[in-house]
């Protein structure tokens, strides 16, 4: 017992230790895409296209198809195996095998095999898009978090400040050197203070709730982030980010480029697929055939010549039998259920030609829609190339006012620091108003927030053009 339960200690004390490890990005990323439904849709969507292909390539082959059927005929009906009309009642079966293929059709299926196959190179390139699109959320998300992780140390630095600074107006209210109204506005500094870092570490767990929805983790479950300084982020230099340049890398690497090209080389194949629809083809098809019918139960072994009365005739009014010689058959034996499939075993072969006339003018709709469909996949080429410009121009252009923002925050930060430190020396000496020295504090608090928020933008524009360039979103060099 005492094993069992120092075993059971040692699984809680590493399951702990599990649910307390934090998450890097790229650990992120990773489980995201092994996990995310939006990337398990298209992994599936990609082997569907995989099982099109495959199965195209065997429509090459010929066609095999095996029948049997048993059936119980009564009243007025055919029997199979005589084709004679009969009252009785029978049980009859029929075996067949059929096979057909095809000797010319205009190239019908290896235009379809070829269609096929770039559709299923499109369905790899969507997966692809699918990964990329959910690195670039988690990147997205998982910064939006270490802003709001940040936004929590900011907000507790300045609890902090405000609790010293309640703490020394408290003292010298009680020694009779400042007012009581003094003390009421710390102590209401230190009530917003408070208020602050509790709404950051409320919106610090939304947006871990975010993160975790990304990577399809349950939201109850324990789930912390790694959060490495945003100064140690490695960033590209903005000079090699240019527009141009980037456009062109993201046509080369980026998977929706990809996509749209298959999709307008499929459409190309389907257009000559709809176009065989329309010409005459030609085919072989053979067959074997048995039957068994239980109305033949006997069979005949040998006959002898005899006399038998088919009528009669009348004359002057006398009737005369009118006899006729004929096999008569003398002895029988069992008409087995295998003797008959043997007796009644046939066979056929031939040659077909299925020559389209006139349906509806489906054959020649279809050809046209296919033809407009290439119209349609090649504008969502030129769409989509010219949106991934504007893109590109618009992030480039973002990412320039982003670093523009977050330079002006740094002197606008320098500043509010250094009016800080002279309003506090000043406030020490009895020579500032608590009220005054809380503007600063605030002031200098908002500048803060607004230099975090400034840094993580910047970072992430200059993120979004390495994504569109193909290096990927990474934290760590």
């Amino acid at each position: 017992m005492k094993r069992i339960l120092l075993a059971l200690a040692g699984f809680l004390a590493l399951a702990e230790l599990n649910a307390q490890e934090k998450w890097s990005l790229e650990r992120c990323v990773q489980y995201a895409i092994e996990h995310n439904i939006s990337v398990k849709q298209a992994d599936v969507q990609a082997r569907i296209n995989k099982l099109t292909l495959e199965q195209s390539k065997m429509a090459l082959y010929p066609t095999a198809n095996s029948q049997h059927n048993v059936g119980y005929q009564f009243g007025r009906s055919i029997d199979p195996t005589s084709n004679q009309f009969t009252t009785n009642e029978i049980l009859a079966a029929n075996h067949s095998l059929n096979l057909n293929a095809d000797i010319f059709n205009w190239f019908k299926k290896k235009n379809t095999i070829a269609a096929n196959a770039y559709s299923y190179q499109a369905g790899i390139a969507q997966l692809e898009k699918a990964r990329n699109d959910i690195s670039l959320n988690v990147a997205n998300a998982y910064l939006s978090a270490l802003l709001a992780k940040e936004q929590i140390n900011a907000a507790a630095v300045q609890v902090g400040q405000s609790r010293d600074q309640r703490n020394d107006v408290d003292k010298q209210v009680k020694a009779g050197a400042l007012p009581e109204l003094n003390l009421a506005e710390m102590e209401t500094q230190l009530a917003n203070d408070s208020a602050t870092l509790i709404n950051a570490r409320a919106n610090f767990r939304l947006n871990l709730l975010q993160l975790q929805a990304l990577l399809n983790l349950d939201a109850a479950a324990s789930f912390d982030i790694d959060a490495p300084p945003v100064d140690s982020i490695p960033v590209e230099p903005l000079a090699e980010l240019e527009p141009d340049v980037v456009f062109h890398s993201a046509l080369y690497n980026l998977p929706q480029q990809k996509i749209n090209e298959l999709n307008v080389k499929a459409a190309e194949k389907n257009v000559l697929v709809a176009k065989a629809d329309m010409y005459p083809t030609i085919g072989l098809f053979g067959g074997l055939d048995t039957r068994y019918s239980n109305a033949q139960k006997l069979l005949p072994t040998n006959f002898q010549n005899g006399i038998v009365p088919v009528g009669f005739v009348n004359i002057n009014g006398t009737n005369y039998i009118v006899n006729t010689e004929e096999n008569i058959p003398m002895g029988f034996n069992k008409n087995t259920y295998f003797r008959q499939l043997s007796n009644n075993f046939s066979q056929n072969i031939g040659l077909g030609i299925n020559i389209p006339i006139f349906n509806g003018n489906m054959a020649r709709t279809n050809w046209k829609k296919a033809k407009l469909n290439v119209e349609a996949q090649q504008l969502q080429l030129d769409q989509d190339q010219q949106q991934l410009k504007q893109d590109i121009y618009q992030a480039h252009t973002n990412a320039v006012a982003a670093i523009e923002k977050y330079n002006a925050s740094k002197i606008a930060l320098a500043s509010a620091q250094k009016a800080y430190d002279f309003a506090r020396k000043r406030f020490d000496v009895g020579l500032l108003k608590p009220i005054d020295l809380i503007v600063n504090q605030n002031n200098l608090f908002t500048t803060k927030i607004n230099m975090l928020s400034a840094h993580y933008d910047y970072v992430f524009k200059i993120k979004l053009l390495e994504f569109y360039k193909g290096q990927g979103i990474k934290l760590h060099n």
